[in-house]
């Protein structure tokens, strides 16, 4: 998710449409920002009297794969599947991302080096 304008811009864009009488329009080309943002700060403005950025929770954001140490034992255990393999393996329903995710905390690469051993040995044919 984006990260939202800074309360300090809003104030300014704002005061320069209320305070300044700056078209809404030419406040969006200034301050370069959509015109549907300036409409939604000033529906919020009509709703809640106020114009801050709404507080994010992100302590409810579950993590599918929460031990590492099991995934780590699982991961060497399927080291040779694809990610979407993977995902598909793993207890519950996770997405390749997930998988790709929690691979990189452990600095695992998932890279796969068919095509370099292929090209060596290509490479090896033509010097014999």
């Amino acid at each position: 998710m984006a990260k939202p304008y800074d309360n300090d811009l809003r104030q300014k864009v704002i005061q320069a449409i209320e305070q300044d009488g700056l078209p809404k329009g030419e406040a969006s080309k200034i301050f370069r920002i959509s015109r549907n943002t300036i409409d939604l700060w000033f529906k919020r403005k009509a709703e809640t009297g106020d114009i801050q950025p709404k507080k994010r929770d992100f302590s409810n954001a579950k993590q599918k794969i929460s031990d590492l140490t099991a995934f780590r034992q699982f991961a060497e255990q399927h080291q040779d599947r694809t990610q979407a393999e993977m995902a598909q393996l793993w207890e519950g329903t996770v997405s390749t991302r997930t998988i790709s995710r929690r691979l990189a905390e452990l600095n695992w690469s998932r890279k796969k080096r068919l095509m370099a051993i292929e090209n060596e040995m290509k490479l090896g044919e033509l010097h014999s």
